[in-house]
Formats: structure tokens, C-alpha cells, sequence
């Protein structure tokens, strides 16, 4: 049988997204990225294997601040695999197929998905958990406060310590990058986030541009760069999610370091997942993955051979 023909290639753009469909005899793929979720981290740009993806990094004005970089997608290479909507920290693309979500490569099992261990204590919950909210920079947290009877309590102020209330914390954690501001910054909170993204960001001061605040102006996460009274920029990697598009704007490519050591996700068997890994972590992150999957597969191919064993 011949290769499909599409009957028609789609690209529409608009300042809130861009969507590229493949509209087949049977089928409609479309990947949707939405811009306002997306940073420009570049990292569905490293793993597309088909170059379909392309990160341009935005001209800067003089006297202006740095903007982050766009993404464009090529609907001429773009084959809806679903890499990039599976491993996007922020969750700013999406592939559907006839209109259902769907991400083939991790359907098949041959790509997996980035794991987001974000635990909320419903028990803590308490209407001072309305700063959550303010706390996230993507706006990601969203409280609500009820009274006994179901009303929802816009003005806290009003509130009585007599008044017996439901709080409940939701939160959007398909496009959470796991900085863990909701954890470190608010006293008490209910919220407990693991790094979804580990790794090490340096900056070599004597290679950093003198009052060069580039990186500053587009990192997603308040307070892990910022500008010190030398002119020189300096990290704080407490709540880093190692996105990478510091160093997509950075003038000069010597004087930032960034390092993935791992990359928490769904097991998976696949020389696919293992090539992207190469493209995004060290090379001691990817040998320890390795490592890990060969002592796992020892260990089960033992389990296979003397299950009588494993139950005495």
C-alpha cells in the first residue's frame, strides 16, 4: 500500500496559540501549543525527531527587556508522534487525533510521561491557603473557600474564627514544572512537590556579561535568578526546574552551565526514550539510567526463572 496522501495541511496562529492539523481521509491530527503556557525552554525542540520543532530566540530592544524565545512547528515534518506534549514541563503542547488527546508514542509504550509527584494535605487546608494562589508564578493554584453551607467566601476579611469552613486546594498539575514555590514560601502549606527535573545551574561570573540581565528577564521561577550589586547574576537552584531557557537567551553560551542529572518519569522500555535522554541529560544521568534498567531486568528475568524461590 502507498504512502497516505493528507488532504490537507492546516496552520493557524494567533497571539494565544498555534495549531497545526494533518487532516487524512480517516483521521485529523492536530497539535495545539499554547503560548501562553510555553517559556521557550527549547527542550520539544532537542527531542523532535523529526525537526519538526524550532525555537527562535526573540531580538531584544535596546533598553528593553529580554523576551523569551518563540516556538514554530513545521507542518510539513510534523508527524504527531506526541513526544513533545509528553515531555513539556509545562505542558504547553498537546497532540490530538480526531479530537481525543492522544500521544502515540506513549500509547505504545515506546515513550514515557514526566512524573509530577504533587501531594496536597486537604486536612491543613485553612483559608489562609488563599496565598497559595499569589504564590504561584503560573498561576497554576486555585482555593476555594466555602462556608458550612456551600457559599463560596469571596472577602476573607469578613470571615468570624467562629465560622466553620471547606477549603480546598486544586491545582493544575498537567502544567506544573514543579518549582515548589507553593511549598517553600508559604508557612504551613499544605503542599508537598518533588523536582520533576534534577540537576546543577552555574554561572561563570567572570564570562557573565557585566549588567546582563537576560536570563533574569525570561526564567519562569521568581528568585532563582536575579542580578547582584556587582552587575553579575547569581543563582538560587532551591526551586530551578532546569527548563533551560536561561541558556537559549544567554549572550554568551560559555558563561551558563546547565546539567540535567535526572528526569523523573513512567517506566519505559525504548531506544526512542533513551535517545531523547541523551539530548537533555548528562551523560551520567543516562549511564545511571541504564544502569538502573539493567539491574531491574536481572532482577526479573531471576524472578522469571525461580518464582518458586521469590515466595518461601
Amino acid at each position: 500500500m502507498g504512502k497516505k496522501t493528507p488532504i490537507k495541511l492546516l496552520k493557524k496562529e494567533d497571539p494565544n496559540k498555534l495549531v497545526v492539523e494533518r487532516i487524512l481521509h480517516a483521521k485529523n491530527y492536530c497539535i495545539t501549543l499554547d503560548k501562553n503556557k510555553c517559556k521557550g525552554c527549547g527542550i520539544c525542540e532537542q527531542i523532535c525527531p523529526r525537526e519538526a520543532i524550532e525555537t527562535i530566540k526573540a531580538e531584544k530592544k535596546e533598553g528593553k527587556k529580554a523576551k523569551k524565545p518563540t516556538v514554530n512547528i513545521n507542518e510539513k515534518k510534523c508527524n504527531y508522534c506526541g513526544m513533545c506534549d509528553a515531555i513539556c514541563p509545562f505542558g504547553a503542547l498537546k497532540v490530538e487525533i480526531n479530537g481525543e488527546h492522544l500521544r502515540p508514542v506513549v500509547e505504545s509504550e515506546s515513550f514515557p510521561e514526566l512524573t509530577r509527584n504533587i501531594q496536597v494535605d486537604q486536612s491543613k487546608c485553612n483559608a489562609d491557603c488563599k496565598e497559595l494562589e499569589q504564590v504561584c508564578p503560573l498561576n497554576l493554584i486555585h482555593v476555594t473557600v466555602q462556608t458550612a453551607d456551600g457559599k463560596e467566601v469571596t472577602d476573607l476579611s469578613k470571615i468570624s474564627s467562629k465560622d466553620s469552613l471547606q477549603v480546598k486546594v486544586e491545582i493544575d498539575t498537567d502544567s506544573c514544572p514543579c518549582c515548589g514555590l507553593c511549598e517553600t514560601e508559604v508557612t504551613n502549606s499544605p503542599i508537598h512537590v518533588e523536582k520533576m527535573f534534577k540537576g546543577k545551574l552555574k554561572i561563570d561570573p567572570d564570562k557573565c556579561p557585566e549588567g546582563c540581565s537576560d536570563c533574569v528577564d525570561v526564567c519562569p521561577i521568581p528568585g532563582v535568578l536575579c542580578l547582584s550589586d556587582s552587575g553579575k547574576v547569581e543563582v538560587n537552584e532551591q526551586n530551578c526546574v532546569y527548563c533551560g531557557v536561561c541558556k537559549m537567551v544567554c549572550p554568551n553560551e560559555e558563561a551558563l552551565t546547565l546539567e540535567r542529572t535526572q528526569i523523573c518519569h513512567t517506566p519505559v522500555r525504548s531506544g526512542a526514550w533513551n535517545s531523547a535522554l541523551e539530548k537533555l541529560a548528562s551523560v551520567r544521568a543516562v549511564t545511571k539510567e541504564l544502569q538502573t534498567k539493567s539491574t531491574k531486568r536481572r532482577k526479573q528475568s531471576v524472578e522469571n526463572r525461580f518464582p518458586e524461590e521469590e515466595k518461601k
